[in-house]
């Protein structure tokens, strides 16, 4: 199922050049104010899993609620902003648009607001 997620986010969201190791996600396509841009393959990961992670991968992960959490591609690589176009619903796994983004514009985020207790 997560293939066929992939492969319908593949032309919703496009991963190119950018700031985080190199990567950015890019809109395949133009997203209206309240839309969904992309949805996480969040995976938590036990404190022990998480120190066992090599540290190119431990930089991919984030806190929530107490909970480790590893990011997977493409979301790992949406990369922050002071004025970002999406935010994060840790709710509902999901950054949303917070104004309307063109096809072509990097798809970034507030990563720091992203940890919370």
């Amino acid at each position: 199922m997560w293939n066929l997620l992939w492969a319908k986010a593949k032309r919703m969201i496009i991963i190119g050049k950018g700031n985080l190791t190199g990567k950015g996600v890019y809109a395949g396509k133009d997203f209206k104010k309240g839309e969904v841009v992309i949805q996480y393959n969040l995976r938590s990961l036990t404190k022990k899993e998480f120190e066992n992670l090599p540290k190119d991968e431990q930089q991919f992960t984030h806190s929530h609620w107490g909970i480790i959490y590893l990011y997977s591609e493409p979301e790992r690589f949406i990369n922050h902003s002071e004025h970002p176009n999406t935010y994060q619903d840790l709710i509902n796994k999901c950054d949303i648009a917070l104004r309307d983004i063109k096809k072509g514009e990097e798809i970034t985020c507030d990563a720091s607001k992203d940890d919370v207790s």
